[in-house]
């Protein structure tokens, strides 16, 4: 019996093993294959609406030159992105993608806009996408510390005056929103997030729940081995709005109001957190990541405002204008 006993409690140890590094693959792991692919988008019918604009758009950014440059990641990683240079003295855009896209991909009307405000961009590619090293996705736990690296970088090749304003979507937008608590130099003016959820842990409970149709209970305690266990990172207690709670900088925040992936409530409660500090406008009708398409005119009419006043001394003390910023009306902005 203490025999058959000893076997059984293997077979449940190996059982439990292989579970968790089948979640660990499904939710956090980081392939090379069609994640990498510009034009893989998003399948549904809230993509299909916008799908030839997009296409047009990635085409566009491909054929523009770019330089490629690096940085190590203060955990050991290579990370890799794309610079757009147009101007030396022009304040720089950086960019950070989203959960398993591509900076082209995710940031395909975004990076034109900024690059015809006459911005410099720098478009990141997230750890364990594209080539940054790494194969452990960890939903901005380990990314916010990527966007700090990102911008000391940015602090070494642009100088102490440049001004840098940081941008995401989806998981980028959490990654920016996360750096935010961090020590960003001064040279960060703004933070730009579009769609971030709030929580590495309420997404994927949200996921398990609602689009897997899982128990969360159940299946949230095999995540979180897996993440530990595998990827070596806890999602616990990295908790957006906490994070801008303590942010130093202006926060222009977007979501849409059909978000199926993560809901405009999620971007309601950041927007709370910290009303002195976060601008928050929805888009109605817009899907997950969606809004600038779903109504461009809003969306970069508050942008350029956005812009404008965070980059106003900038421009009114420094030799050139780096940003051509025209004056608009952005109707149902608000803070809240």
């Amino acid at each position: 019996m203490k025999k058959q006993g000893l076997i059984a409690a293997g077979l449940l140890a190996g059982g439990l093993t292989l579970s968790t590094a089948g979640v660990y693959h499904l939710a956090f792991h980081s392939p090379n294959r069609e994640q990498n692919d510009d034009k893989n988008l998003p399948p549904g019918e809230q993509m299909a609406a916008f799908r030839d604009k997009t296409l047009a758009n990635i085409e566009k950014l491909q054929a523009m030159p770019y330089e490629r440059v690096t940085i190590p990641s203060h955990d050991g990683l290579t990370l890799a992105g794309r610079l757009f240079m147009q101007n030396p003295e022009a304040p720089l855009a950086i960019g950070f993608h989203g959960y398993r896209g591509t900076p082209f991909r995710d940031f395909s009307g975004g990076a034109l806009f900024y690059l015809s405000q006459g911005m410099n961009l720098l478009l990141a590619e997230q750890r364990a996408h594209l080539s940054s090293e790494g194969h452990t996705i960890t939903f901005g736990v380990q990314e916010r510390y990527d966007c700090l690296a990102w911008t000391r970088w940015a602090v070494e090749r642009f100088g102490e005056e440049r001004p840098f304003v940081l941008c995401g979507i989806s998981m980028g937008a959490a990654t920016v929103l996360l750096a935010s608590a961090l020590p960003l130099p001064q040279n960060v003016r703004g933070i730009i997030a579009d769609a971030s959820y709030t929580s590495p842990e309420a997404i994927i409970r949200k996921v398990c729940r609602e689009d897997m149709h899982l128990p969360d209970g159940l299946a949230w305690p095999l995540v979180l081995a897996g993440a530990r266990t595998f990827g070596r990172f806890d999602p616990r207690g990295t908790d957006v709005c906490e994070a801008v709670k303590q942010a130093q900088v202006p926060i222009l925040l977007f979501h849409g109001e059909d978000d199926r992936f993560v809901p405009c409530e999620m971007g309601r409660q950041i927007a709370a957190a910290n009303p002195e500090k976060i601008t928050f406008l929805t888009f109605p009708g817009a899907g997950h990541g969606l809004s600038m398409l779903v109504d461009e005119e809003r969306y970069t009419g508050a942008v350029r405002e956005f812009l404008g006043r965070v980059l106003e001394d900038y421009r009114r003390n420094g030799t050139v204008s780096p940003v051509s910023v025209r004056e608009s009306r952005v109707p149902e902005a608000s803070k809240v």
